[in-house]
């Protein structure tokens, strides 16, 4: 257990960081947030490849925790700006959130393991890549979509401003601001997807005896 230890940290890590930096916008289709959580998975990955997929999903698991117990906490606190007093994580965000975390990681490792036996930046590469696409859906849909109504009047008016209907990415045709927001989020996802085969390589040169 005690080998994993910095895995858990830097998953909790990268999870509090995005829980906090999501509130703030990047112009006008991300928040800085979006820069942070992909990193979630090249966490997952390092562990995966430097001590197996066992390790990996327990790495996942705490992530999953303090991302459920930092949603919790920021539903109780209440924020106030520009005149008015509002929750700091609706309801079925923070669900989204975290059933969307969890799906996603996992399929990261069943991925992962996989493609283990092939060249070494493709189980990264591969399990991210299908991971994040997952995440993405999953997030903003549940989060977003008017289509779901499981959460009620109360939660729903919490995020109804995702369902303006705007020019795509400002210049495309018309749909719900939440599907600008959600493609603008899988394009930073997949950039990051590239970014972090560098550091994989090199962590993992670093802590494993058989180096990628």
């Amino acid at each position: 257990m005690a080998r994993i230890i910095p895995g858990i940290l830097a998953m909790a890590a990268v999870v509090v960081a995005s829980n906090i930096l999501v509130q703030f916008l990047l112009g006008d289709w991300l928040t800085w947030g979006a820069f942070t959580y992909p990193f979630a998975f090249l966490v997952t990955d390092v562990m995966n490849r430097v001590y197996g997929a066992e390790a990996a999903r327990k790495v996942v698991f705490a992530g999953f925790v303090v991302g459920v117990a930092c949603s919790l906490v920021g539903s109780q606190i209440m924020l106030e700006g520009d005149g008015y007093t509002y929750a700091a994580v609706p309801l079925r965000v923070a669900v989204a959130s975290g059933t969307a975390f969890l799906t996603a990681q996992l399929l990261d490792v069943t991925i992962f393991n996989m493609l283990r036996r092939r060249a070494w930046w493709l189980p990264p590469l591969g399990s991210t890549l299908v991971g994040s696409a997952v995440d993405t859906a999953l997030f903003f849909t549940i989060a977003f979509s008017a289509s779901i109504t499981l959460f009620g009047a109360e939660a729903d008016s919490a995020i109804n401003w995702a369902w303006e209907s705007v020019p795509f990415l400002g210049v495309g045709a018309v749909v719900p601001l939440w599907v600008s927001l959600a493609f603008a989020d899988w394009m930073v996802k997949l950039s990051l997807a590239l970014v972090a085969l560098v550091p994989f390589k090199v962590i993992v040169g670093r802590l494993s005896q058989d180096p990628v």
